[in-house]
């Protein structure tokens, strides 16, 4: 460790954000540019470079915490985008996106503030970018063996720069018009502006990894034509089946699902359309689900001006400290939070009825109600205890001209015939199946990312895509020669 005192004599100091009333006019990125460098190597300092980095743990991928850390401390960026690089193919999109179990591993987060290991990340991940130390890498020779990965998120496209990398043919088949699945739509350009993606996808195409957009496999082109075709498949199409809200009134114009909602408002940044269909200008807006979905719709809300924005919660408000007897350290604690879009709606009091910032906890839907057109004009809801159960004489109405429903996802959309074009088995919960190797009952073909794991974090989809692409390497060559940092079974670590 470069300062043996820096834990104790460095306080916590994260990368401001800019002020509210000037970032919710556009739709740039939401903290300070460049204020980071001037403190990332004193916060980096405060890494104790512990015997037992508990961040390695917490943190899928593996990434050598501890080592860049002490690079940083020592400005020596070039080999800490070495050791950051060596874990993750795309720094730049988990030091942004991640919500950081890591910092929650952190031994120091036992009795004070983290290190700030995601603003390091993405500062070293920006680093080496505009210094030039990520060119591309391909492969010295080819082994004349192809791969198919369809879908383009953050699984496939790292399973697709491993495998080019090592010197397959690898062809990655989305079926929207551009490459980045929900990076691309789904994700808001305020959490990640998309040239960071572009950036990513220039280089990997410079490597020799091609993108086949527009192609939906299972419609566009047979699945069972497709897997003639390559040496081996990878499915990594993410949990697209959303979760639905079963209650009187959901048939309802004006009640749409989160990802009916997110891709237009990223439309509207690439330059497809001048305003959104389902623009929230001028409505009252009614977001269910508190999850990060749910503050990616609130966020979006405000910036195209709402006239007020509530987000639904049904968990109760969280502790503002860690409950060490129900979620000790190491485990990722659910606390209260203040994400960006909360701290926008607080202060711009976008939902004078909520508990905290714009959500009400323990808040479960009714029903809706509308106009005589067959409109949304109201959500009924009522207040819920820990088991769900509604608490009498809790209801209450909220206006809602436009309800976002951000209740998750079970699993991949099966209305393309993939899965079943293939005869692909699938687990109860709608996942599709796999060995201790990512290859499903199909041989040749595997299954990666939320597609098979189910809904999960980002860090969790790069590492599976890395994983895969081992697997898929060592039955193409029959050699161990890409890093495995997770097995299929692997979970989250939890009390």
């Amino acid at each position: 460790m470069a300062d043996p005192k820096g834990f104790l004599t460095t306080p916590r100091e994260e990368w401001p954000r800019r002020p509210v009333p000037e970032r919710v006019r556009d739709w740039n990125e939401v903290y300070v540019p460049g204020a980071l460098l001037p403190i990332i190597s004193k916060q980096a300092d405060r890494c104790m470079d512990c015997g037992i980095p508990f961040c390695h743990d917490a943190c899928p991928l593996g990434n050598l915490i501890p080592e860049w850390n002490d690079l940083v401390s020592r400005e020596d960026w070039r080999a800490a985008g070495d050791r950051l690089h060596a874990t993750n193919n795309f720094p730049e999109f988990t030091g942004r996106l991640c919500p950081a179990p890591c910092e929650a591993g952190c031994v120091l987060a036992i009795n004070q503030p983290a290190v700030t290991i995601k603003n390091v990340e993405v500062a070293i991940a920006d680093r080496a970018w505009e210094d030039g130390f990520t060119p591309p890498r391909p492969p010295d020779r080819l082994t004349g063996k192809t791969v198919a990965v369809i879908g383009s998120g953050p699984t496939g496209l790292a399973a697709a720069q491993q495998l080019t990398r090592a010197g397959h043919t690898v062809a990655v088949y989305e079926r929207a018009d551009r490459v980045g699945g929900l990076l691309r739509y789904g994700i808001p350009a305020f959490k990640m502006e998309k040239r960071h993606l572009d950036r990513r996808l220039e280089q990997m195409r410079a490597e020799g990894t091609k993108f086949r957009t527009s192609t939906s496999v299972g419609e566009d082109i047979g699945a069972a034509e497709l897997r003639a075709r390559y040496d081996a498949v990878v499915i990594a199409t993410g949990a697209t089946a959303w979760r639905e809200l079963d209650v009187p009134g959901r048939e309802l114009a004006g009640i749409h699902q989160a990802m009916e909602y997110l891709p237009l408002a990223d439309r509207v940044c690439e330059g497809d359309l001048e305003v959104s269909p389902l623009s929230a200008a001028g409505k009252h807006v009614v977001i269910v689900g508190g999850g990060d979905t749910g503050a990616d719709c609130l966020g979006t809300a405000v910036r195209e001006g709402a006239a007020s924005v509530t987000q639904l919660d049904i968990y109760p408000l969280p502790e503002a400290e860690r409950d060490e007897d129900v979620e000790p350290w190491p485990t990722y604690p659910k606390i209260y939070r203040l994400s960006a879009a909360h701290e926008e709606a607080r202060d711009l009091r976008t939902a004078p009825a909520a508990d905290a910032d714009a959500r009400l906890f323990a808040a479960s839907t009714l029903r809706f109600t509308g106009d005589e057109a067959g409109h949304v004009r109201a959500l009924h809801l009522v207040e819920v205890d820990e088991r769900r159960r509604p608490r009498p004489g809790t209801g209450r109405t909220l206006p809602a001209d436009l309800v976002l429903l951000a209740l998750g996802f079970s699993g991949p959309d099966r209305h393309d015939g993939l899965i079943d074009q293939l005869g692909l088995a699938v687990e109860p919960r709608g996942t599709i199946a796999r060995g201790p190797d990512f290859e499903t009952n199909v041989p040749g073909v595997y299954a990666a990312g939320d597609a098979a794991r189910g809904q999960s974090l980002i860090v969790w989809a790069i590492a599976e895509g890395r994983a895969v692409a081992a697997a898929v390497d060592r039955r193409l060559t029959g050699m161990e020669r890409l890093p495995t940092p997770i097995g299929p079974y692997d979970r989250p670590m939890t009390a």
